[in-house]
């Protein structure tokens, strides 16, 4: 094993070098066994055509994992039929674990898959979500995941590492989805293409951990591999919780940053992603009172639990506007059951909010809160692309959920410091 003294550098480098015995560095490329293999129901079946032509039986089923929760339950006959046949395959590989509870990444976290110090690779590109827990997990291709049902290893090329230095405090009503758009907008789309980001400062310090889980989240829409956070008390508060969940404490050493940037979230104010990029980032004043017919607030980036309270806080004893249709999804029925218990859904109810079942839901444009042609919606989604929720002739918007909540009171685009 690595002796501890060795100067390993960059988070990404101090788990690869943990994982393979020896110092790795940037630039080089290794073959490693992963930890946990992920897919969910859109991207399993092309895996499973790979691996039948590699024609070798899964390395170890109990390190597969795989969800249904892009268009689950299905929409359509194809969507049944998909979805068939994927348990059909998992029957008879014997692979246990199936889920049908959430969103992927909620539920790679919840059931302790996502563990620090691990290597986890997802058949879904926020698979980096991980990495707010000293994880390093990144999507791969369909074939790439066969790959590995079959061999138990992946290839990967150590990435460069951008440093994300961020100080300060948040403003009342600004959150960590204001700051990774934020982040988005000044290194933009393709700024970290193929490089890990390591979030780094006393900010990061003092966030908890569904913050630190946004940013990693959306990492990817700069481009990068993986969004890291070194492991610290937070980060063992919230893995005990979890039986399943091991915590190992993974820091960088001496790194050596491509380079470095310099946020202070004191000065940020609620921003906005425009369509359709994500870097398409202004502040919430230059466009307040853009009309807005839905809004939806869920995802993998900010379904979760600490989510749904900043928005249910917003809403209660408050009525959404009558023309803007507002759904709320939970990432998990973990989140779900807790936000029944606490009286979050009786507060969206009340307040006229839809609230669908975990999972993806309209972020990926298959069911439950397709737009219509030019209609426009405000989410807490991770992209806004062109017809990233089933309708290219629409308009998406990307905020925090403070900021979708505001707007769904006025139906409008609202700055959440004027309404908590």
């Amino acid at each position: 094993m690595v002796e501890e003294k060795t100067k390993m550098g960059t988070l990404a480098e101090e788990i690869f070098s943990k994982k393979l015995g020896r110092e790795v560095k940037a630039g080089e490329t290794v073959i490693t066994d992963v930890d946990y293999i992920m897919s969910h129901d859109t991207t399993t079946p092309l895996a499973i055509d790979a691996w039948k032509e590699i024609g070798k039986p899964l390395h170890n089923p109990d390190n597969i994992v795989i969800v249904f929760d892009h268009y689950y339950p299905a929409p359509n006959s194809k969507g049944s039929n998909t979805h068939k046949q994927i348990m059909k395959f998992a029957k008879k590989q014997g692979i246990k674990n199936i889920f049908f509870k959430g969103v992927c990444h909620q539920i790679m976290i919840e059931k302790g898959f996502a563990k620090p110090g691990s290597i986890v690779i997802g058949g879904d590109s926020h698979t980096c979500t991980y990495g707010a827990l000293g994880c390093f997990s990144t999507g791969m291709g369909s074939t790439d995941i066969g790959v590995s049902w079959a061999t138990g290893k992946n290839w990967f090329k150590i990435p460069e590492t951008i440093n994300i230095e961020i100080g300060g405090n948040f403003q009342n009503g600004v959150y960590a989805k204001d700051l990774i758009l934020n982040i988005i907008r000044k290194i933009g789309a393709n700024g970290a293409t193929y490089k890990s980001i390591e979030f780094t400062g006393n900010a990061i310090r003092n966030m908890q951990i569904h913050q630190r889980l946004t940013l990693s989240n959306m990492a990817v829409e700069a481009g990068a591999k993986t969004g890291l956070i070194q492991t610290d008390e937070k980060t063992a508060n919230f893995l005990g919780a979890n039986p399943l969940a091991e915590f190992v404490e993974i820091k960088s050493n001496n790194p050596k940053y491509e380079s470095t940037y310099n946020f202070n979230i004191s000065n940020i104010e609620p921003q906005i992603a425009f369509p359709s990029r994500v870097d398409n980032v202004k502040p919430i004043g230059e466009f307040a009172g853009l009309d807005i017919d839905q809004v939806f607030i869920g995802t993998c980036t900010n379904g979760r639990y600490d989510d749904l309270k900043i928005a249910a806080d917003i809403l209660k004893k408050r009525k959404v506007a009558r023309f803007c249709k507002t759904i709320v999804v939970p990432a998990s029925v973990g989140v779900y059951k807790k936000a029944m218990s606490n009286g979050l859904i009786d507060i969206f109810l009340d307040a006229g909010v839809t609230v669908g079942n975990p999972g993806c839901g309209p972020c990926v444009g298959r069911h439950q809160g397709i737009l219509a042609d030019n209609e426009r919606a405000l989410t807490t989604m991770n992209r806004n692309f062109k017809g990233r929720m089933g309708n290219p002739e629409s308009e998406i918007y990307l905020a925090s959920p403070a900021t979708c909540a505001a707007t769904a009171i006025n139906g409008k685009i609202t700055d959440p410091r004027k309404v908590i």
